[in-house]
């Protein structure tokens, strides 16, 4: 009993370092040989992911916790598309499937939602919705802030800061907006209770509601950290486009967004494994103060879900780690 004291106070302290302060937004990762894992809210639940697998745990209204899980099958690993994994291109392919899983992941968790007598989303249906977001995006955090720049200036480095100030600051307001809702202040705290139990699992603490609630609701993995970079690096990006055609520098802006998407996939990932870098903790630390809005303290049975999600892709991706 007495040589396990010093662990269990080593563990205590390090999961201290990790909680929600001002001194601590920058996150200190312990490395290991493992799958990083990740993931992402849904309804009343969380997706978790591992490089083969994802998980979703959704808490249904009877209080009980469904959960699903399937393989990710990445283009990537088949033996013909090999090429696909070199810098840039693997952060496109990456974000791709990120994007259909995530679909896919709200879909079961809203059909858990439903009453048994209502028909689940088609695979059109689903399709649909993941284009008409797309659509959503690029029109409002693409076309809007380009044509309200060009509404004071027309063309220029002038024009290229603008517009990338507007476009971030409408990403701000839209997430400041959207969290005023009580449905999205439940996804919100989701959000938070996923990255508290990733950093529980990366302490190999047991995932217990207790030892996961000791941690932030912020990491630097995360997607809204990822957003920001993307938002950042397409002001440079952009600012090498100087046609005087506002038709081809509103195009440029569209086309090269899976470009500068892969780039930024790049610098996430890189800077998740050196953390202690400083100019990495500048560029992800807009990031994490804007996580104070997307992510917020989850109660103990939101976490019981991450818990459960985190558990079954763990389960289905038969990691030599042990699940305690």
């Amino acid at each position: 009993m007495k040589s396990s004291a010093p662990g269990k106070k080593r563990q205590t302290e390090k999961a201290a370092r990790r909680t929600d302060s001002e001194a601590g937004l920058i996150v200190k990762s312990r490395k290991h040989d493992i799958d990083t894992m990740g993931g992402q809210a849904v309804i009343n639940g969380v997706m978790m992911k591992s490089k083969t697998h994802y998980a979703v745990a959704v808490r249904k209204a009877d209080g009980s916790i469904a959960t699903m899980q399937s393989p990710l099958n990445s283009i990537t690993e088949r033996k013909k598309y090999k090429w696909l994994k070199k810098p840039v291109l693997r952060g496109i392919v990456y974000l791709t499937e990120m994007l259909i899983v995530g679909m896919k992941a709200l879909a079961w968790s809203s059909q858990q939602s439903m009453d048994e007598d209502e028909e689940p989303l088609k695979k059109s249906e689903i399709a649909f919705t993941i284009v008409l977001s797309v659509l959503f995006g690029v029109g409002l955090f693409i076309v809007v802030p380009f044509v309200l720049t060009a509404l004071v200036v027309e063309k220029g480095v002038l024009f290229n800061i603008l517009d990338g100030v507007l476009r971030v600051a409408v990403f701000i307001f839209y997430l400041a907006a959207i969290s005023l809702m009580k449905d999205i202040r439940t996804i919100f705290q989701y959000h938070g209770a996923e990255h508290k139990t990733v950093y529980c699992y990366e302490d190999n603490l047991p995932l217990t509601a207790k030892n996961v609630r000791r941690y932030s609701t912020r990491h630097a993995r995360c997607g809204t950290s990822f957003i920001i970079i993307v938002l950042l690096i397409s002001i440079v990006v952009y600012s090498f486009v100087t046609s005087e055609s506002w038709l081809v520098r509103l195009g440029s802006r569209i086309l090269l967004l899976p470009v500068i998407a892969g780039v930024s996939y790049e610098i996430l990932k890189w800077s998740s494994k050196h953390v202690e870098n400083p100019l990495l903790k500048v560029v992800t630390l807009p990031g994490l103060w804007l996580q104070h809005i997307t992510t917020k303290e989850p109660d103990d049975k939101q976490i019981e879900v991450a818990i459960a999600a985190l558990k079954e892709v763990l389960k289905a991706s038969a990691t030599k780690r042990s699940v305690r």
